[in-house]
């Protein structure tokens, strides 16, 4: 299940469990897509993957209990902001390969 993280790691931006903001990797980690589009280039720091809009848990009831109250997002913090000289070396070295192909 996803945690649904509350904030970006690299800015600390609240990503409340409905934001349309929320970007994630395949590994979870979460950045805002500000962040994702302006600093990272859909890389992400952590793995060099790529990244996806996090799904939206539904807030109420609609199926056998699969809502958020049920299952609530995450409340721990990863704030770390990202080293953007180190990022810098990684998106050159990954160059231009689509998040398919890397």
């Amino acid at each position: 299940m996803l945690q649904l993280r509350p904030t970006c790691e690299h800015c600390n931006k609240p990503l409340p469990p409905d934001s349309l903001e929320a970007r994630i990797c395949s590994y979870e980690c979460t950045f805002c897509a500000d962040c994702v589009d302006h600093l990272l280039g859909d890389i992400c720091p952590n793995c060099g993957g790529g990244f996806a809009p996090r799904p939206i848990r539904p807030a109420k009831d609609w199926k056998d209990g699969n809502f958020l109250e049920k299952n609530p997002a995450s409340a721990e913090i990863r704030h770390r902001p990202v080293d953007l000289a180190a990022h810098a070396r990684l998106r050159e070295a990954i160059g231009t390969l689509p998040p398919h192909k890397r």
